[in-house]
């Protein structure tokens, strides 16, 4: 089935990568800070989130694909099911494959992580890595899938946010520390504006087809509060951040990412029809990996 290779690619939707690791690379920032960088676990950490990523992706086109969600009323790119390139049976198997590759990274980062050192943090990490599985999947698959029931929002907070730098940060430290949260929080917050706003694009086809995203549920003008109220609540939380930690001036350096962000509501603000919200997707995502990259940086500065 991998000899359809551009049709994989796209179903893999490398665009949303970055946006994926962005939690990995904060925390192993704060980690390096304390002195317990690890490359091996930075790399096995990394491998394995973006398994993850592309795991949801094939299922978010699987689940949307079968149900008839992804149809010629959607705006966004077409999806591999949606368009004939990939069969359901095909994805299905990819999906299987991708959970297969899921398990060998996850036994490779617990191992060069926690060894036979640290057993009950292993049987963790095996648990979150598990709910990680769950949740890629079961945003749009299944009979009840709870992305169709508006609740995409909490899951992408969790894990994209609280997992995804508190976890990472355990990973190397072996301890929780309160200076991870404000961070992991923020990020939790765009990384729910991503999603929100890619709701807001689909919102008449989601409709339509009964996904009843958080989006749906609030309509599109509340919808559009909300994509402000988690931008701006983003910015206040790691401004106050800096303020709580700061111990050197470059700890502001990672403000020049407020710039996109300022910029990007201001886009959104005027914004009236859906398809006009697409080209923001690419904006916010990489505004959120280098609002990432950069307060990981300034904080080891």
């Amino acid at each position: 089935m991998f000899k359809k290779i551009k049709p994989w690619i796209s179903a893999f939707r490398l665009r949303t990568l970055p946006l994926s690791v962005s939690g990995i690379i904060i925390g192993a920032c704060f980690a390096h800070y304390n002195g317990r960088y690890d490359s091996t676990i930075m790399t096995f950490a990394i491998l394995l989130t973006i398994a993850l990523q592309v795991l949801s992706n094939l299922a978010n086109d699987y689940g949307d694909g079968v149900k008839g969600t992804d149809n010629d009323a959607r705006i966004g790119p077409e999806r591999a099911i949606q368009s004939g390139a990939i069969t359901p049976d095909e994805m299905f198997e990819g999906i299987k494959m991708n959970i297969l590759v899921v398990i060998i990274l996850t036994v490779g980062l617990i191992f060069v992580s926690f060894g036979s050192k640290y057993f009950m943090y292993a049987m963790l990490f095996f648990l979150l890595s598990g709910l990680s599985v769950y949740a890629a999947i079961n945003y749009t698959v299944g009979s009840s899938p709870y992305g169709y029931r508006g609740l995409g929002d909490v899951f992408v907070f969790i894990f994209f946010g609280l997992i995804s730098v508190i976890g990472s940060y355990f990973l190397f430290t072996k301890q929780v520390d309160h200076h991870v949260v404000l961070p992991a929080i923020s990020l939790g917050l765009l990384s729910m504006g991503v999603l929100n706003l890619n709701n807001m694009r689909d919102i008449d086809s989601d409709a339509a087809s009964g996904k009843i995203t958080l989006a749906v549920k609030l309509g599109a003008k509340k919808a559009k509060r909300y994509h402000m109220t988690l931008i701006i609540l983003a910015i206040i939380i790691s401004c106050v951040f800096s303020v709580l930690y700061y111990s050197e001036p470059t700890i502001f350096v990672f403000y020049i990412a407020y710039i996109p962000l300022i910029l990007h509501l201001i886009k959104v603000r005027k914004i009236t029809t859906p398809k006009d919200y697409d080209p923001q997707l690419k904006v916010l995502a990489l505004s959120t990996f280098l609002f990432s990259v950069l307060l990981g940086v300034s904080y080891i500065l």
